[in-house]
């Protein structure tokens, strides 16, 4: 991790009475905060960005938002997971086409579904370590328009053609074209090293785990209902209006869609047919989008005059059943101290069967290694404002989203601390502590 936490340091600010003297703050070292937090609204792939590029959705938002100096920005870190090939350094591009200098280095991360929460702890690492001391960190997601290859022998054929010196050796090659070599590759959310596709796997969750089809609705519907009443109420407030060249400003998500059981009870299996429990419906949708944070040392930020919203600090680990303890140990908190819970909801089944792992003791001691469950995060601290189902998932941009709904949630309902935590795939996941900053 970045750095090591303290939990007998006071809040560094007045206040906070009635708040635990637990934090994340320490004192000798340079605390890390979360300024601002921004998003495009999140659509659904297909819709009104499908004439766009990556990079137009990951350079709107944050210096407008928040109005740093551009020369303030030490580093620009971007995650992303299919990359489009013309622009495969998203991070620097659109660092380019939102006005930054071009003296500000930027580089792109992936770690699927948890590329933006990478980008942001590789941020804090920079700060950590004294190389910078403020951080632009986001992600991007454009499922629109993805990168469609020819097969690998289409391929060999046309790079040797390039290379073919005479017309003989050109017309061999081109004779030895097949119709069989015409079919494209078509990118595929799954698995290298086994193939598998990612509805796959939760349908194969969720049956280990025996959360039922009625189960996996109830909690989509969920998810959309309360989304819903977020987006009604306003508390969406990280979402940026996006003006689409040549069409209307786009200012809210589009993919919140509340029904009935009994409407997603029509619904089939997506992935395992005929009787998988995975339907479109329980499962979040191709979205376009892009987040992004500005992350600074406390120190920097108090000096701008920014008022910081929470302290930040992380772990990855495997799965959010695994990097729930671990990043509450770390930091000497329970379950029981934390306000605010964010985690990624990929597919309804997956994070019921982490909540059920997570209330387990089987699964504590005999695959954590732990006496005893880590216990579940009760549902009225639970992704109240929505989540990945509703809200929608653009791959390399839903951490940066977590982070900063956990920041604006602790706000609004007077909390300390909030925890984010994410799978990926792979297996791999990612946990974050955040602190509301002290008033």
């Amino acid at each position: 991790a970045a750095r090591s936490l303290s939990t007998t340091s006071q809040l560094q600010a007045q206040g906070n009475s009635t708040k635990s003297k637990k934090s994340l703050a320490r004192s000798g070292v340079k605390n890390i905060v979360l300024v601002e937090g921004v998003r495009t609204p999140f659509l659904m792939s297909g819709t009104a960005y499908a004439d766009l590029m990556p990079h137009d959705l990951a350079r709107a938002g944050l210096l407008n938002k928040t109005s740093i100096p551009q020369d303030a920005v030490d580093y620009i870190i971007y995650g992303t997971v299919i990359q489009e090939v013309k622009t495969s350094n998203v991070a620097r591009e659109a660092a380019l086409g939102a006005g930054f200098s071009d003296k500000i280095p930027a580089h792109t991360v992936t770690m699927a579904c948890i590329s933006s929460n990478q980008a942001m702890t590789s941020g804090m690492g920079l700060i950590a370590a004294g190389q910078c001391d403020a951080v632009v960190a986001g992600g991007v997601e454009f499922m629109s328009d993805v990168p469609i290859r020819h097969s690998r022998k289409m391929r060999k054929t046309m790079l040797s053609l390039n290379k073919a010196k005479t017309l003989g050796q050109r017309l061999g090659l081109i004779g030895s074209i097949r119709l069989a070599h015409f079919s494209p590759e078509l990118p595929a959310v799954a698995e290298f090293s086994t193939a598998e596709t990612m509805g796959h796997s939760a349908d194969r969750l969720a049956a280990a785990f025996g959360v039922s089809r009625v189960e996996q609705d109830e909690f989509a519907l969920r998810s959309h209902t309360l989304a819903k009443k977020a987006q009604d109420e306003g508390l969406l407030k990280d979402v940026v209006p996006f003006k689409v060249p040549g069409r209307d400003i786009v200012s809210k998500d589009n993919g919140i869609r509340p029904s009935s059981k009994e409407q997603l009870a029509k619904l089939k299996p997506a992935f395992i047919k005929p009787h998988g429990t995975v339907t479109a419906a329980n499962s979040s949708f191709l979205t376009d989008g892009a987040s992004a944070v500005l992350i600074m040392s406390e120190e920097k930020a108090l000096a701008m005059g920014f008022k910081p919203k929470a302290y930040l600090s992380f772990v990855f680990v495997l799965r959010p059943t695994y990097a729930t303890p671990k990043v509450l140990e770390r930091a000497g908190l329970t379950m029981d101290d934390i306000d605010v819970f964010e985690f990624h909801e990929a597919f309804a089944g997956q994070i019921m069967a982490n909540l059920k792992a997570m209330d387990s003791d089987w699964f504590a001691q005999t695959y954590m290694g732990r006496k005893a469950k880590v216990g579940t995060p009760p549902m009225e601290k639970f992704n109240l404002w929505g989540g990945s189902l509703s809200l929608g998932h653009p791959f390399g941009a839903t951490g940066c989203r977590l982070a900063t709904t956990v920041a604006h949630r602790l706000q609004k309902e007077g909390g300390q601390f909030g925890l984010v935590a994410a799978c990926a795939a792979g297996g791999q996941g990612h946990g974050m502590l955040i602190e509301a900053y002290p008033q």
